[in-house]
């Protein structure tokens, strides 16, 4: 008996002999923590939403800006969709599963991604940088879907005194509230151009006499040997597959970074900031 008292053991009410509450080794209760967020780490941020169909009907008609909204697949609301279409929001049809990954609150099969930001027009961009007399420097990213890469865009995009970016309404980052913080809130002073087609807004600035400039690995002239100085979009391209090629085509010029180690690209957030830099070396000297 004394060595079971010793060793922590006691005898059960069904007889036998059972072990105490607590840890294997110690006989002692353990005691629960919250795990520590690693060094560097942060838990993104919940996105801003927006579920029910008539939560999302008034958000229609308000003047919030929406991302995108999601559609149960097998489920139609006309008004929803005529909504959306007339105020060019994309509309993704996706499985109850999906809707279900968002929140598990009653969405009645319709949930509505809020941004962060109100977009402006890019004409609208041009026609006012024109008018207070300046040299217009606009972004285009084409397809770059990782939120704190746009963040880190931004926030370069805004020291170097760009302009606007723009981005497809399709298949680019959310801006919600990770995008903003990586920002730094520079997102709050640089506008934001959500287009329907990137071809077309090339077209566009070209005919307005801005000339569109190319970032990709596949160029043969270095960014150094282009002129900055004269109105410029800048096009860069998605994490996964860069620049899509009609866009390359369109392009007045393609350019490309030079790389001297072992790895033969850069992240498009860092890219971004060398080339961004450089146009701004140029137009500080002209």
């Amino acid at each position: 008996m004394e060595n079971r008292k010793r060793s922590g053991l006691g005898r059960s009410s069904e007889g036998g002999y059972r072990k105490p509450e607590g840890d294997n080794k110690t006989g002692f209760k353990k005691k629960y923590f919250a795990k520590p967020t690693p060094a560097g780490f942060e838990k993104p941020s919940k996105p801003d939403i927006v579920f029910g169909v008539q939560s999302v009907l008034e958000t229609l008609k308000s003047t919030k800006e929406i991302e995108k909204i999601l559609l149960q697949r097998d489920f139609g609301h006309a008004e929803v969709e005529k909504l959306a279409r007339e105020r060019e929001i994309p509309v993704q049809r996706v499985p109850l599963e999906k809707l279900n990954r968002v929140t598990m609150k009653v969405h009645q099969g319709v949930i509505a991604f809020v941004s962060a930001v109100n977009y402006a027009k890019t004409s609208n961009v041009v026609a006012d940088t024109f008018e207070k007399g300046e040299t217009p420097l606009l972004l285009i990213l084409d397809r770059v879907t990782d939120v704190r890469n746009f963040g880190a865009i931004a926030r370069t995009a805004e020291c170097a005194g760009v302009n606007a970016i723009v981005v497809p309404a399709r298949g680019a980052a959310q801006i919600n509230a990770d995008a903003m913080k990586t920002s730094v809130g520079a997102l709050n002073h640089l506008p934001v151009c959500r287009e329907n087609s990137l071809s077309q807004i090339v077209s566009e600035l070209q005919q307005s006499g801005i000339q569109v400039v190319a970032c990709t690995e596949k160029a043969t002239t270095e960014l150094y040997d282009v002129d900055f100085s004269v109105p410029t979009a800048i096009l860069m391209g998605s994490e996964e597959d860069g620049i899509s090629d009609n866009l390359l085509e369109q392009a007045d010029y393609a350019t490309k970074i030079p790389m001297v180690g072992k790895i033969g690209s850069l992240n498009v957030s860092v890219a971004t900031a060398v080339i961004l830099y450089e146009a701004v070396r140029q137009r500080q000297k002209a």
